[in-house]
Parts: C-alpha cells; sequence; structure tokens
C-alpha cells in the first residue's frame, strides 16, 4: 500500500522548494494537484517527469476513488496551488479518505502563506486563529468577525485585492483600530508587509491600488487587568479558605494570584485575622 504525501511547494519563488519535495513528486506513482497548469510549470522548472491529476474544489467527489486506487498501487503526492496542501483547499477530504481506507498520510513541510505572515508580523505568534477566507459580502464579514472579536489570539484571514479596502473598512468598525500586518505576494518580486493600524492600512490601500492576494495578521484582543479586590472581598475569601482547611502561606498564593493583591499583602491580612 503506499503512502499520501501532502508535499509544500512555493508560495512564490520556487527556490522555496525542498530537495525532498522534489524526491517526492519524482518517486510518486501519482501526483494530485489544485491546479494543474500550475503544477505542471513547477515540475518543468525542476525537470521532473511524471503523471498528473486534478484534484481541486469541483471534482473533488468524482476523483477520490481514482486517487485511491493509484495509492493501492504506490506513493500518491497531493499538492496545492501554493503553499501546504489540506489548508484552505479541499486536500483535508482527501486525507480523511486515505485515513478511513488505511493509507498512511505524511507531510512533506514547507511554505505556508499565513504562517510566513505571521512570523513575520510583529504581532504575538504564541497563540493564533487561522480563520481563511472573509464572507464577500460585509453584513456577512461584519457578523463573522465579530464572532472573534472578544479572543485574544492573533487572528489571521485571507483576502483578495479588490475586496482589501471593504474587508479593513469592516474589521475597524467591528475589532476597532488594532495593529496589523497585510502582506501580499509574499516571496515574490514586489512583495510588501504593511505594518501599522487598521485605519492607517486603509488610507495605504486607498492611496496606492491593491494588487496580489493579501494575508491579513490582526492583533488579538489585549488581555484586561483584572480590578484589585477591595479589602473586604478579599477578607472574606480568606476566611473561606481558612475554614477549608488551607494553610496561610498555600491561601496567599492562591488569592495573591485572583484579587490583584501582591503575596506579602495577603500573607499579612491573613495573619492579622488569626
Amino acid at each position: 500500500m503506499g503512502i499520501l504525501y501532502l508535499v509544500a511547494t512555493p508560495i512564490g519563488n520556487l527556490e522555496d522548494i525542498s530537495p525532498r519535495a522534489l524526491k517526492v513528486l519524482r518517486e510518486a506513482l501519482l501526483i494530485a494537484a489544485e491546479d494543474t497548469r500550475r503544477t505542471g510549470k513547477l515540475l518543468e522548472r525542476f525537470g521532473v517527469e511524471n503523471k498528473l491529476t486534478s484534484y481541486w474544489e469541483h471534482n473533488k467527489q468524482k476523483k477520490l476513488d481514482f486517487i485511491l486506487d493509484h495509492l493501492s498501487r504506490g506513493d500518491v503526492a497531493l499538492v496545492s496551488d501554493a503553499g501546504t496542501p489540506g489548508i484552505n483547499d479541499p486536500g483535508y477530504e482527501l486525507v480523511r479518505a486515505a485515513l478511513a481506507a488505511s493509507f498512511d498520510v505524511l507531510p512533506v513541510p514547507g511554505p505556508s502563506a499565513p504562517v510566513a505572515a505571521l512570523s513575520v508580523s510583529g504581532l504575538p505568534t504564541d497563540s493564533f486563529l487561522y480563520l481563511g477566507y472573509l464572507p464577500h459580502k460585509s453584513t456577512e464579514r461584519r457578523n463573522f468577525i465579530g464572532q472573534v472579536a472578544n479572543l485574544t489570539y492573533t487572528l489571521i484571514f485571507l483576502e483578495t485585492p479588490h475586496r482589501i479596502v471593504d474587508a479593513l473598512v469592516d474589521i475597524l468598525a467591528v475589532l476597532g483600530d488594532r495593529n496589523i500586518c497585510a502582506a501580499r505576494e509574499m516571496t515574490k518580486l514586489h512583495e510588501e508587509y504593511w505594518r501599522g493600524t487598521v485605519s492607517g492600512a486603509i488610507r495605504h490601500f486607498k492611496s496606492k491600488e491593491p494588487r496580489g492576494e493579501f494575508t491579513l495578521v490582526v492583533e488579538g484582543r489585549k488581555k484586561v487587568e483584572s480590578e484589585k479586590w477591595d479589602k473586604n472581598e478579599l477578607l472574606k475569601a480568606a476566611k473561606k479558605g481558612l475554614q477549608a482547611g488551607k494553610s496561610a502561606k498555600e491561601l496567599s498564593a492562591d488569592l495573591a494570584e485572583q484579587s490583584g493583591w501582591n503575596k506579602k499583602e495577603v500573607y499579612a491580612l491573613i495573619n492579622s485575622q488569626k
């Protein structure tokens, strides 16, 4: 039985393809590509000759059996039109079908537009939420953005050049004037990374015709420091903790995290009530 390889391909600069990716593409029994014309140019550039079939949104169901049949006889390489397959394309459905049929599925890691944009955005990278393309209509777009407005994660969206300004206007209306990085044409000749506030991005792209696909990295909601408890509230919690059998040392550490008071203050207050 073959292995389904998810092969990441360049998002712009063809030199970003890895030696391992080229090896898998050369040796696979079949290459399933979201865009055969684009993949064909990539293969030609690196002298890879192999059987190529299309697998995209409008033929994904018809092609499943064809691809699974090839997997029963050898390895299959899945590629998207650019970047990592399975992210924002029908690749995940092929992955599910392959796993259900007990085939191994392995990644050949490489370029990914959302991660590339996030890494250079200057915004927090410890937790983020990738949400793909924004809805086309403004009302639906605002409702969609509103669902994540209170999340503290860095948010990542995709957008087209002819909708970018309208999308930014809706982001400003729902999320406020947060920090943002608008990345376009990444790794290509005219790549651009615009960093600043959402309102600044609107002015920039109104004055300069937007071109190329955009990846928007938007600051999450800032964490609001909790209000410091008043003394009576702290005493009430301390009394309850002591009655539960907690020591003053243990209780002062717990309450310091919750109350906004420092541990020494809490400890002194607890001891004063004994």
